[in-house]
């Protein structure tokens, strides 16, 4: 491959966070210009921290990367920085540049169109919901004209029309685009190959293909490894037996025996490690709360965002025991904000029965402490600090000692999001109030929550623009905040 038609080539690359915790091992891979690759991998694998190589925000320990110097790239990343979200749209969009444009207005304009977001220049970042912030993260990084297109999770918190505009852009997209994403409908329609980074060894390997023949492929390779080691197995076994046979025989049989052992030995050493799977999480149930009889939520009113303009609806929304409560609508009607104000108390619409306890998911994990250890954050949930509990339930959601004392905010999202489903767990909430649940998690994992959330005995209010996990759901009423 000529070097100026390579985008990306990592050779032999090694990285890590700590002596604990290892990400990359002499990996090496390479990319051609214009093409869309997906990168796959388990939650906490690694796969933000090969993007933040290639754009030089991290440096490797070992090895080489080489990007092409000619690429313009552009990064958006899974959220938009906490300092960032008190910016106006105009301020927001200023800082993808070095230098100060006079003609900033009309290209601003432009790159809303393409992502399908009508927004005032003036607006505060934060005051969009968190679909619209998702739109305005890829429009940060058209904008610049990149020749290399970096996505970090980029249909998060989008509903169907987001998802389908951004999966028609990047199929008429004809530059290089690099892409994380647990959505594999949207990850067939328009990739080349996929990065497979691989938890347990910390090697990459590269596939063609779209994304269903690679794991098709990957699920393939494993069944022949496993096949290929039962045949060097039962020809072990039989050596053995046959060296233990003629051991006994005494004289030059001892010398037949000595060439079966060796025989064996050798077939131990050809036996080919077979690629482990991702782990899934574990099934688990989350307990709900003691003596709920009655009335948990009733809602009478609400407030839906029209045009950019709060706008009251009446509603009769009353939430028992086993009531599950679908909330749907588009993009920036307001949900994320409705379901801040049930959970926080301060709807005015809406009244939670005292002494109800309430879990609450929020998509951005802002409810997490950052600075907390996930130890300490798992405890500040209990009644009573249990040690065995909390180490029970953790390791159910793949929480081990390699990062039970790590601080949440050196996670990945899909840690973040496990470890705010353990406290779930042991908060054991009479009402659950879930924002998103699926951003950022391993599709593996997702069977698993669906049929916990499906089982949950309480009340519980669900927003999710993933059809395909919401139909593992029993829902009891829909809410949609567009009608």
């Amino acid at each position: 491959m000529a070097k100026d038609d390579v985008a990306v080539r990592f050779n032999k690359v090694s990285f890590e966070y700590g002596h604990k915790k290892p990400i990359l091992d002499e990996a090496s891979f390479s990319l051609r210009q214009g093409t869309k690759i997906t990168i796959m991998g388990q939650n906490g694998a690694g796969k933000s921290t090969i993007l933040n190589l290639i754009t030089g925000s991290l440096k490797e320990e070992d090895g080489s990367i080489y990007v092409n110097p000619t690429l313009k790239i552009a990064y958006a990343k899974q959220v938009i920085p906490a300092e960032q979200m008190t910016l106006t749209v105009k301020e927001f969009f200023a800082k993808c540049f070095t230098e100060k444009l006079y003609n900033l207005d009309p290209k601003i304009d432009k790159v809303l169109d393409l992502v399908n977001l009508k927004a005032p220049h003036d607006k505060i970042v934060k005051s969009f919901s968190g679909g619209q912030q998702a739109r305005l993260l890829l429009a940060s990084a058209l904008i610049q004209d990149p020749d290399l297109l970096i996505l970090d999770e980029p249909t998060n918190n989008l509903d169907k029309a987001g998802i389908e505009h951004l999966t028609q852009f990047l199929m008429s997209y004809n530059k290089t685009c690099i892409v994380i994403s647990h959505d594999a409908d949207f990850l067939n329609s328009f990739t080349d190959g996929v990065l497979y980074l691989d938890i347990f060894t910390h090697k990459v390997e590269q596939y063609l293909g779209d994304y269903y023949v690679v794991v098709a492929e990957i699920a393939d390779r494993i069944e022949k490894e496993k096949m290929k080691n039962a045949q060097y197995e039962k020809e072990i076994i039989a050596n053995k037996e046959k060296a233990n046979f003629f051991a006994n025989k005494g004289g030059k049989m001892r010398l037949v025996a000595r060439k079966m052992r060796d025989k064996a030995e050798e077939m131990e050493e050809a036996k080919v490690d077979v690629r482990r799977e991702d782990k899934a999480i574990r099934d688990f149930e989350i307990p709900v709360q003691d003596g709920l009889i009655g009335e948990i939520i009733n809602i009478s009113s609400l407030t839906v965002m029209k045009n950019h303009e709060p706008e009251i609806k009446k509603v009769k929304i009353s939430l028992k025991k086993k009531t599950h409560l679908l909330l749907a609508g588009p993009n920036g009607i307001g949900k994320s904000t409705l379901l801040e104000s049930l959970a926080t108390g301060s709807a005015k619409g809406a009244k939670i029965t005292e002494g109800i306890r309430v879990g609450y998911y929020r998509q951005d994990f802002s409810t997490l402490n950052f600075e907390d250890t996930v130890r300490n954050s798992l405890f500040a949930v209990m009644r009573n600090e249990d040690e065995e509990r909390m180490r029970s339930v953790a390791s159910g959601f793949l929480i081990d000692k390699t990062i039970i004392d790590a601080k949440i905010g050196s996670l990945s999202e899909g840690q973040k999001g496990l470890v705010a489903f353990a406290r779930l767990m042991l908060e054991e909430p009479g009402l659950l109030i879930l924002d998103e649940p699926t951003n950022h998690i391993n599709f593996r994992h997702l069977p698993i929550i669906a049929k916990a959330l499906n089982s949950f005995e309480g009340a519980m209010i669900l927003v999710s623009h993933v059809p395909e996990f919401v139909s593992q759901i029993r829902i009891d009423e829909v809410l949609d905040l567009e009608r």
